[in-house]
């Protein structure tokens, strides 16, 4: 069997099964003759050789600690009753230890009533510290006080694994909140990148199409590019579903989901066919490994492309897409030509979100009016980063 799925089978098991080796431990010690008699002593009892009562005593300190997590409560009342046993007949048995874990457990692993079976310890102790001094030789007052602090001390130790497991399990749900958060904004960055251009696209196509009734020829190459572009449209959708799938990351599904660079010139002639002139030009040889670089690449091409249609319909249009080792430089402007009326309206959501993905991968980007006319997009993004 291979020694990494040791734990892992040893965590899945019943925390009864678990906690079972402590107990016989524990109980196997304090029979040995060599620990007879050396067990916890308070009020100075003679020891006395372990009797059928001893064995009665020895068993309700060591068995019960295998309910200490599953049933905290019955196993701290169980183990102080044989513990008060113990201690009163004067066996002194190195089972008085279950004491103290029991008290940890307790203060670890205790959900309701930890109020009431605080006080409930404390009014039990008196009688018993009072019975021990009366039997006992008369030790100080002191030595009980003493052993009360160090109980209270188990306790306390408890109540802080208690409460540092609850941190542990806050932080990670925390952050598993932040990473969902995160994939929501991410999967919502990619459906306003989708929707928003080939919708604008369709819609622009759409227009065109009403001037062209004279035209039959054009007509039908416009009508086709719009079905192309609601094609494209719902196979892009489909990719981003499938991101929501439950066996997403698994192996069934994994084929096309992120658009490469080199589609760029296929997203170049769909602006093309929606009447938009553009020049494409894409220099240099792509790293070899460039993480999510590729896709923000095109998603800065596509949105810049995207607010060409919406709002400088027509004019010249220029992209260029520039590969080294390290980096891909983007940059799209236009000559401020073009129409400024009848296009959908945009809520800038798309650069913003273009900026943060361009800025976690360390990277700068840029969107600027031009004096002339115009605007210019620019992005710089470093290869091999994932965001």
């Amino acid at each position: 069997m291979d020694r990494r799925r040791v734990p892992e089978l040893w965590h899945r098991l019943d925390v009864t099964v678990r906690d079972l080796p402590l107990a016989a431990l524990l109980l196997t010690a304090s029979l040995l003759p060599a620990f007879r008699g050396n067990g916890t002593e308070i009020g100075g009892l003679p020891t006395l050789p372990l009797d059928a009562l001893g064995g009665v005593a020895l068993a309700l300190q060591c068995l019960p600690l295998v309910l200490r997590r599953r049933w905290p409560l019955a196993c701290l009342a169980l183990v102080t009753v044989g513990f008060a046993v113990d201690q009163l007949n004067g066996y002194h048995l190195l089972a008085g230890t279950a004491l103290f874990l029991a008290l940890m457990s307790a203060g670890s692993h205790l959900e309701r009533y930890r109020r009431v079976t605080l006080l409930a310890l404390s009014a039990a102790y008196v009688p018993l510290a009072v019975m021990l001094h009366r039997r006992g030789p008369g030790e100080p007052p002191g030595e009980f006080v003493t052993f009360y602090l160090v109980l209270a001390l188990a306790w306390g130790v408890g109540a802080w694994l208690r409460s540092a497991r609850t941190a542990e399990a806050e932080r990670r749900s925390r952050v598993a909140e932040d990473a969902r958060d995160a994939e929501r904004a991410r999967i919502a960055r990619e459906l306003h990148d989708v929707v928003t251009h080939h919708v604008t696209a369709m819609v622009v196509q759409a227009e065109a199409a009403r001037y062209l009734t004279a035209a039959p020829d054009r007509l039908d190459q416009t009508l086709t590019a719009v079905s192309d572009t609601g094609r494209r449209a719902i196979t892009d959708l489909r990719h981003l579903l499938d991101l929501l799938a439950p066996d997403h990351g698994t192996g069934h599904r994994t084929e096309g989901r992120t658009p490469p660079v080199g589609r760029l010139l296929t997203l170049v002639e769909q602006t093309r066919r929606a009447g938009q002139p553009v020049e494409f030009t894409e220099e240099g040889t792509p790293a070899s490994s460039t993480g999510s670089a590729d896709l923000v690449a095109y998603r800065v091409v596509q949105e810049a492309l995207t607010n060409v249609l919406k709002h400088d319909r027509g004019s010249r249009t220029t992209v260029l897409v520039h590969h080294d080792e390290r980096e891909i430089t983007v940059e799209v402007g236009t000559d401020g030509t073009g129409a400024r009326t009848g296009s959908p309206g945009g809520s800038g959501r798309g650069l913003a979100g273009l900026r943060e993905r361009v800025d976690v991968l360390g990277g700068d980007f840029g969107a600027t009016h031009r004096e002339g006319g115009g605007f210019v997009v620019r992005a710089r993004i470093p290869v091999g980063g994932q965001s």
